[in-house]
């Protein structure tokens, strides 16, 4: 397998990172992402308390224009889905907030910088219809790709968070979203090629399954490594060749292999 690698200049430190910032950015470096037309979508007409939380949302998505996500598609995805239905109940007044939060299992929903960051890095001048998540969690960031993309396939291996996505996807009418409880290291190859495929957990290596699965000009974004962890982005340019390019540093739980009941 032939891998260009390109790496952009973000400096390295892991000042002050504990387990509850799993799944955020580590450097406050701003690096802009790929501009996309798209159509503001509504907010969700049967989301009940969403009246209570329009005003945090919308400092949601101004912050993260200030924090350089450009895509207009994605910030209106960001705008629709309503964060805190994905979260626990007592967890809901910080919903909004710059952060991840737990949601149980040893696993988080990530903080919105980092859902709009890797939505948005793999638009591109065309955007992609078939696109995998690796790692479902709450559900929250599938919601949120269901509003970009046509189809989007998610998949979870560990079953409470599956039965849990699955249900607040259901509560929230998100039917476009398709759900899968397996092992996401596999990904799911009677579906692929997919054309583009976002990863919600770190793995000291990307899978290759995963590399294989992409369609050529498919776009894959994962986090990558144990200690010291970066975004990668891949490119697939050929039956046998990808392009390799390393973003920001990140702190993600870890990818594991194999389902849990």
């Amino acid at each position: 397998m032939a891998v260009k690698d390109t790496r952009t200049g973000v400096g390295r430190g892991l000042h002050g990172i504990t387990a509850s910032n799993s799944n955020t950015r580590i450097s406050a470096t701003r690096i802009p992402s790929r501009s996309a037309s798209g159509t503001a979508t509504p907010p969700l007409v049967n989301d009940p308390l969403g009246s209570n939380f329009e005003r945090p949302r919308a400092a949601m998505v101004q912050r993260l224009q200030a924090q350089g996500i450009t895509n207009s598609a994605v910030l209106a995805a960001m705008q629709a889905i309503p964060r805190h239905a994905f979260v626990d109940e007592a967890l809901a007044s910080r919903a909004y907030d710059d952060a991840s939060l737990p949601i149980g299992h040893g696993q988080t929903i990530s903080q919105p910088w980092v859902v709009a960051r890797m939505i948005a890095s793999v638009c591109g001048a065309t955007m992609p219809t078939r696109v995998l998540e690796v790692g479902t969690g709450c559900g929250y960031q599938a919601a949120v790709m269901a509003q970009v993309f046509q189809q989007v396939h998610s998949i979870e291996r560990i079953r409470a968070l599956y039965d849990m996505a699955k249900e607040r996807l259901r509560s929230l009418r998100l039917t476009k979203v398709r759900l899968v409880y397996g092992d996401g290291m596999l990904g799911l190859p009677s579906v692929a090629p997919f054309d583009a495929i976002v990863v919600a957990a770190a793995g000291i290596r990307i899978p290759q399954a995963l590399f294989l699965q992409l369609s050529v000009g498919g776009v894959l974004i994962a986090p990558e490594g144990s200690g010291a962890q970066r975004l990668i982005r891949v490119t697939r340019t050929g039956a046998s060749s990808w392009d390799r390019q390393e973003l920001e540093e990140v702190r993600f739980v870890p990818l594991k292999s194999g389902l849990q009941v």
